[in-house]
């Protein structure tokens, strides 16, 4: 391991020497890979600076020990020994999984777009309480969320709805809800109290920074229409909507939350980026997904992956089998703990892949 350890602060002291470089601080896609990079160095080699001390500390307590000649610092070195002894397993399964590899997309902002499925009226009022539980998630952990484009269902909720979130490792925590959202309970608008089953299929797309995607302007269809929905006196009166067509793949983004149709423009092009970008992200991670035989990322999109059961108030993950009794708190955002179970089922299966590297 300290073998491992030492390539890491070798690469660390390389990184730390080129983003200082003119000719890097004017790449801008090179120097963004390299300061994430120094970012991600930078807490590996701080854990590699405490195991070489805890090694060291060990090795000093036991020459203590065997010398013998003083009781008291005898007695010092054992607790010293027993202390390093503890914390070193501990630190090596720490520095297992930092020395994972780390997928360059979990650092991404995202664009989450909530689409509801089966289930008529009832489909969009869940839609709705899906967007409701991501942006109260999302102000648990401090970041920020920007409503781009929406539908509202009749009843309420939204037949679709998309938003921008901007923060810390967004993609990297937010890409386990991507899939099929189902709920069984009984709707507002049935008079017999029968349960149904609706659904709300949720996509997480990583926002895709202009070098990630090059989009050739003939490629795209633009189109400009008055906003609808709610809104001030600018709404149906000003052609401040956009909509783009990317005519080689068919995708389709649009905007119509800003007053400003330069603003909206700007907007839909970021949203088409992530389309086009996440097309191909798609078809790796089904690939990956194929080669490992993965539970929590495949590339099917089209998967039932969870379940919010009313009448029984529990929440069911089918991917990994996890059933909790806690459906209000999840609803009202409260899903750490289940995107740290689907964490945790991801990590354990690339530990186990590169186990035999260590």
């Amino acid at each position: 391991m300290i073998d491992k350890l030492n390539i890491v602060k070798q690469r660390f002291d390389e990184v730390s020497d080129l983003i200082i470089q003119p000719d890097v601080i004017s790449d801008q896609k090179r120097y963004v890979e390299l300061t994430k990079e120094y970012a991600d160095l930078k807490d590996l080699v701080a854990k590699r600076n405490e195991y070489l001390e805890v090694t060291e500390n060990i090795n000093e307590a036991e020459e203590i020990i065997a010398d013998g000649s003083d009781a008291e610092m005898v007695e010092m070195a054992k607790m010293q020994l027993d202390e390093g002894k503890e914390r070193l397993p501990q630190l090596e399964e720490e520095i297992k999984f930092m020395l994972i590899p780390k997928d360059p997309e979990d650092a991404k902002d995202v664009v989450v777009e909530i689409r509801a499925g089966t289930g008529g009226d009832e489909a969009s009022i869940f839609a709705g309480d899906l967007f409701r539980m991501y942006t109260k998630y999302c102000e648990t952990k401090g970041w920020k969320t920007n409503v781009i484009d929406l539908s509202e269902g009749t009843s309420g909720g939204y037949k679709e709805i998309q938003f921008e979130v901007n923060g810390q490792d967004v993609y990297g925590t937010l890409k386990f809800e991507a899939g099929v959202h189902r709920v069984q309970r009984v709707p507002q608008t049935e008079t017999q109290g029968r349960v149904h089953t609706s659904a709300a299929t949720v996509m997480v797309l990583p926002e895709a920074e202009d070098f990630d995607v090059q989009i050739d302007p003939k490629d795209v269809r633009i189109d400009y229409f008055c906003s609808s929905g709610p809104g001030g006196q600018s709404v149906n009166t000003t052609y401040s909507a956009v909509r783009l067509t990317h005519i080689p793949t068919g995708l389709v983004a649009q905007c119509q939350d800003q007053k400003s149709q330069h603003k909206n423009k700007e907007k839909a092009f970021r949203v088409l980026r992530s389309r086009l970008y996440d097309l191909e992200l798609a078809k790796k991670q089904e690939e990956d997904a194929a080669k490992r035989n993965s539970q929590v990322s495949s590339g099917d999109r089209s998967a039932k992956i969870r379940t919010y059961n009313y009448p029984q108030g529990r929440v069911t993950d089918h991917r990994i089998g996890l059933t909790l009794y806690d459906l209000q708190n999840i609803i009202d955002g409260d899903i750490q703990k289940i995107i740290d179970e689907l964490s945790l089922v991801e990590n354990t299966e690339k530990l186990r892949e590169a186990s035999e590297t260590f």
